[in-house]
């Protein structure tokens, strides 16, 4: 096999692959956190990918180079990432990244650049600022919505908040209470913290006082973990909900026993052993699986390198009816390849089946979320 995967900022991803960029005639450009407060999200990333290059290395006949730089979570470092990989690299495609804030500062590259983009997290662009991207996850509202059928169902009626003091808290917040205006769920607090805080305390403090039939967390990775672990310290005893942000081993090591019983929306790929033999997603994540274990040398346990590897298969199929107009390497081709992604039809993934439109930044429909519940450290699914 003849491809090359460089790694940025001094840190190494195992590839396992020979090197001839002179082969590479397909360039793609991930811009990740291999370090940082979202590395726990953006390292699978890079795990994922790996495990795509491995899956389909060559595209049309057209072999695929990998160039991986490391944002360190900082949302400043991966626009700069962004531009070096469009200018110096020559990148077809930026993908990426794990954080929210970085996204949007990626998309803000490619869209000046007019670089095509797909974004690994939900990120709002709508109109202009977004003509250039698509995101892999699932839209955030879809994902809120199928916890507050839930909560409807256990019979919750206040519903306290709290999570990330950015982009992605901003989300997860405004899907929550637009998914239960006109319900009898009221939602009673809005508190924040940020990504590197070490305590939620006050935050909490206030959120039992106010004595809420349940909690929905508006976090991911790691420091998800923190409202968990202080509303089990303060003895909360009513029901807890997350997002599909939180769906990774880090979350579940660190929340240990604190988050046991929550409920929270994923992608199929989570519980893809649990899903009807029939679903097509079901046997592209079992082939998900497999090109990770022998690529990585461990089993994928996450939700987030399923998302990478989603993001290749969307380039791939793009790529393939690109390649047939002109030549990669070019601004045409770039233009090409951005037509190319928005016109996606049925692509089955490992978290959904894709179809994207010039006016729709996101390309999954309810076959692309499930429930689980969190039964000592597994996923279960909720029927």
């Amino acid at each position: 096999m003849n491809h090359v995967i460089r790694i940025g900022a001094g840190l190494a991803l195992a590839a396992g692959l020979a090197a001839s960029a002179a082969a590479a005639d397909l360039k793609v450009g991930l811009v990740t956190a291999l370090s940082g407060p979202t590395s726990s999200i953006g390292i699978p990333y890079g795990k994922g990918m790996q495990a795509a290059l491995a899956y389909k290395p060559e595209i049309a006949g057209h072999k695929v180079q990998l160039i991986v730089l490391d944002d360190a979570s900082d949302p400043t470092t991966a626009g700069r990432n962004a531009r070096k990989l469009i200018e110096e690299d020559k990148v077809d495609i930026l993908i990426g990244s794990a954080g929210v804030p970085s996204s949007m500062a990626i998309a803000a590259v490619a869209r000046e650049s007019k670089t095509p983009m797909i974004a690994l997290t939900p990120i709002g662009l709508a109109g202009p600022e977004g003509a250039w991207v698509v995101a892999i996850p699932q839209p955030t509202e879809l994902m809120v919505n199928a916890v507050i059928e839930q909560m409807k169902k256990a019979g919750d009626k206040t519903v306290a908040y709290i999570g990330f003091s950015d982009a992605w808290g901003d989300l997860v917040y405004n899907a929550l209470i637009k998914g239960t205006e006109g319900t009898d769920i009221k939602v009673v607090t809005n508190e924040r913290y940020a990504r590197p805080d070490t305590s939620v305390s006050g935050q909490v403090l206030k959120i039992i006082a106010g004595h809420p039939d349940a909690v929905m967390t508006g976090g991911s990775g790691t420091p998800g973990a923190l409202p968990y672990l202080e509303l089990a310290k303060r003895g909360y005893k009513g029901h807890i909900y997350g997002n599909h942000g939180l769906i990774n081993p880090d979350f579940v090591r660190v929340a240990g026993d604190s988050a046991q019983g929550m409920i929270a929306s994923t992608g199929p790929v989570v519980v893809a052993d649990q899903l009807p033999a029939t679903s097509p997603i079901r046997k592209m994540a079992e082939e998900f699986h497999a090109a990770y274990l022998k690529v990585n040398g461990v089993p994928s346990t996450d939700a987030f390198s399923a998302y990478a590897f989603d993001a290749w298969l969307v380039f791939a199929d793009a790529a393939a009816r690109a390649v047939t107009k002109t030549e990669p390497g070019t601004p045409a081709f770039r233009v090409a390849l951005h037509d190319a992604i928005v016109s996606t039809k049925e692509v089955v993934g490992t978290h959904g089946v894709y179809s994207f439109t010039p006016d729709s930044r996101y390309g999954v429909d309810q076959r692309a979320r499930e429930v689980v519940r969190l039964d000592h450290g597994k996923w279960i699914l909720v029927h």
